[in-house]
């Protein structure tokens, strides 16, 4: 909704080559409250003022000499700042009446005026005008609060990968085909990982992929492998790898599936640690 104080704090201004005109319809627009009304009868003068005043209202004479109401708001529309041309037209020939709203203007009034007639069109594209400013202004504030709460996100997420990382071995995730997406500390060394290069593989992207060496047991990896394929969280789950030099190592891990905010599945994330084995 709009306020009173609103309505009568809407900044206006009044273009006519007839200084008639303009005082009287300064006298009306005072008449009924209006604190911010301002004219002007050099039509030239119109983008520039609007560009510095940002009018929520340009009452526009369509018949001026050196420069007429239809060129007037062709310039106006090339002002990207405002996309909403707020121009309520003036004219006394019926014809321009329907080639100025298809100039852009948003309504008109006749000429001679008839004063309740101008009261109420002028009132109703305020409110219009109004509306539309404050659903700009909810757009804007929208968007600076998504771009807020994004970088909340991503240094909580920081923050978190920094905690895990400080607790675990290792750090990682995966995408949504199984595909180690990232990781961090020393899983490499530790899970017998080898990273194939685009140099090495056919692949459309430039991400890195982690290959697994022998040695694992596939009875537990298969349990694992069933988890995810599930997308079941699981928690400190043990398998085991025999590594080359004929030691078996153990290993624990943690996990949950990732979603994103269209509840689509995208991978899982964990962390992992040795387990000290005496084998």
């Amino acid at each position: 909704m709009i306020s009173a104080e609103e309505f009568l704090n809407a900044n206006i201004l009044i273009v006519d080559d007839q200084e008639s005109n303009i005082a009287l319809l300064e006298q009306l627009l005072h008449e009924a409250g209006y604190l911010r009304v301002s004219s002007t009868s050099n039509p030239q003068q119109v983008c520039q003022l609007h560009r510095h005043n940002h009018y929520d209202l340009i009452l526009l004479d369509l018949q001026m000499p050196v420069m007429d109401g239809f060129q007037v708001m062709e310039g106006l529309k090339t002002d990207e700042l405002d996309s909403y041309l707020p121009v309520l037209v003036l004219t006394a020939q019926p014809g321009h009446k329907l080639l100025a709203l298809k100039a852009g203007a948003k309504d008109f009034i006749s000429k001679p005026f008839d004063l309740l007639e101008v009261k109420t069109r002028i009132h109703n594209m305020l409110e219009v005008r109004l509306l539309y400013k404050k659903l700009q202004n909810y757009n804007k504030l929208l968007e600076e609060t998504v771009q807020e709460r994004t970088a909340e996100l991503r240094y909580s997420e920081a923050s978190y990968r920094n905690l895990v990382e400080l607790v675990s071995d290792w750090y990682w995730e995966q995408d949504e085909n199984g595909q180690f997406s990232k990781v961090s500390g020393p899983v490499l060394e530790m899970l017998g990982l080898t990273v194939v290069s685009d140099d090495d593989k056919e692949a459309d992207d430039d991400k890195e992929a982690y290959v697994a060496m022998t040695g694992w047991n596939e009875e537990e990896r298969k349990v694992l492998r069933a988890k995810i394929s599930a997308r079941q969280p699981f928690l400190d789950y043990v398998f085991s790898r025999l590594c080359s030099d004929g030691k078996q190592q153990q290993y624990q891990v943690s996990g949950e599936p990732m979603f994103d905010r269209h509840c689509r599945y995208i991978g899982y994330r964990g962390i992992g640690v040795a387990l000290i084995t005496n084998k």
